[in-house]
């Protein structure tokens, strides 16, 4: 705490929120007083937080949470500390860490869950290095879920009505906001990279600068409340669903991965420029234990709309060099920056869960000395649809896999399995205005 305390002294805080992320990667916690928060060094909350719905219910089987409702004790992470950029008031914001009475993490909690996948690497003498690359829409507000959401106007007056792929004229539409979301990152030391037009009418993309996969978590985590609360400052909203219209394209977190001993050397790369067996072990690992870990890469009943119908989404496990067709395509480098990208992540996706799902499939190929399917050399969209079509099914998928439950723990499958099984539920349970127009007088 003391060089938490020597930071928010010299910059006078005066409030601090203090942070972390649900199943869902929504920031919960508690806004402290400063001098409290030094006095008291953390906060307590219930571990049942974690097994709250996007809806606000709870699982039916929640036999995987202490039955007296006990508190977790939550500690902040030191490297965490940032400014609140929006705050009026000097205000710091702080990522916890969950921890139970006996001192040992909370093994549900995603932080957790992602620092238990890169311990199993730290064993091996292996670091894994990723870089996130986050697309997300700009919409006008929509207070009516009822109706469908629309492209909002940019400083040109009009909304765009067609495609606007790397254009920049159309990222500088949105200039006033963008100017804001750059000023909040900077102040965050959020190390975005760039920013690019996506397909999709104002669908925009933001690469991160390759790093460790915790901070980078980290910044995603913070970079989506820093987007939100930019967009809202200027009318409008930034969303992340996987799907958010039905006519443009979803919208991915692509996640490039590689992997270096303890003193930063590439492991994927050979001397001579060609694939290391670990390399080739990372991808077979990724294809065979992908549909495994579905349900954390598209964890929303949404997700699927762009998996199952979506332009430019991955139809299968496929792998290739430069082949976007490919779940999994390895960009042309030098062996020492050799990496994959995968591409089944939706930007829904909770990071640190996204991340240790991904890493853990790539763990146990590499553990288990796999051998991957021949490289895709052709369009893989030609290809049967091979992944789960539906939450439901992915969930399925997930409770099955015993390599893929050692590795992230099997409590936090239960757990997290008993949320979005409720949530299908409750999804499963509302008529939709579909049904209403066709089969109410037709069936």
């Amino acid at each position: 705490m003391d060089s938490i305390k020597g930071w928010m002294e010299s910059n006078r805080i005066t409030e601090v929120e203090c942070l972390f992320p649900d199943f869902t990667g929504n920031a919960r916690g508690k806004i402290i007083p400063a001098n409290k928060f030094l006095r008291e060094g953390g906060m307590r909350l219930p571990e049942v937080i974690f097994t709250q719905t996007v809806t606000g219910e709870y699982p039916d089987d929640d036999s995987m949470i202490d039955p007296l409702e006990r508190d977790m004790q939550l500690y902040p992470d030191p490297n965490t500390i940032r400014f609140v950029p929006w705050a009026l008031e000097p205000t710091a914001q702080v990522i916890h860490d969950c921890f139970d009475v006996n001192g040992k993490l909370i093994d549900i909690a995603p932080r957790s869950v992602l620092r238990r996948v890169l311990s199993f690497y730290e064993k091996q003498g292996w670091k894994p290095v990723v870089a996130p690359e986050l697309e997300f829409y700009l919409v006008t507000r929509n207070e009516d879920p009822d109706y469908p959401l629309v492209p909002p106007v940019g400083r040109n007056g009009r909304p765009e009505t067609a495609r606007q792929s790397f254009s920049i004229d159309a990222v500088n539409e949105f200039d006033p906001i963008f100017e804001d979301m750059y000023d909040y990152c900077e102040a965050q030391e959020l190390e975005v990279d760039t920013l690019i037009h996506e397909s999709g009418a104002a669908q925009m993309e933001i690469n991160f600068l390759h790093g460790d996969a915790i901070d980078l978590a980290d910044q995603v985590f913070l970079f989506k409340r820093t987007m939100r609360e930019a967009a809202h400052r200027h009318g409008i909203y930034a969303t992340f669903m996987a799907k958010p219209m039905s006519n443009e394209p979803g919208s991915a977190m692509h996640i490039h991965q590689s992997l270096e001993d303890m003193d930063g050397n590439n492991l994927f790369g050979t001397s001579e420029g060609g694939n290391s067996d670990l390399f080739m072990h990372f991808i077979a690992g990724l294809q065979k234990y992908t549909p495994a870990v579905t349900a954390l890469l598209a964890p929303n009943v949404n997700s699927y709309r762009r998996l199952t119908f979506g332009e430019s989404a991955p139809r299968n496990v496929q792998w290739g060099v430069e082949n976007r067709t490919c779940g999994l395509r390895v960009p042309f480098s030098e062996p020492s920056a050799r990496r994959v990208e995968n591409r089944f992540a939706g930007a829904d996706a909770n990071p640190y869960l996204a991340l240790a799902a991904t890493l853990a499939c790539g763990y146990l190929g590499m553990l288990e000395k796999l051998e991957p399917m021949q490289e895709m050399k052709a369009s893989a969209y030609d290809l049967p649809y091979s992944l789960p079509r539906s939450l439901e099914e992915s969930l399925s998928h997930l409770e099955q896999c015993e390599p893929i439950k050692d590795m992230l723990g099997e409590r936090f499958i239960r757990a997290f399995v008993a949320v979005k099984r409720k949530e299908y539920e409750t999804y499963f349970g509302v008529i939709s205005r579909w049904e209403r127009e066709f089969l109410l007088l037709n069936v």
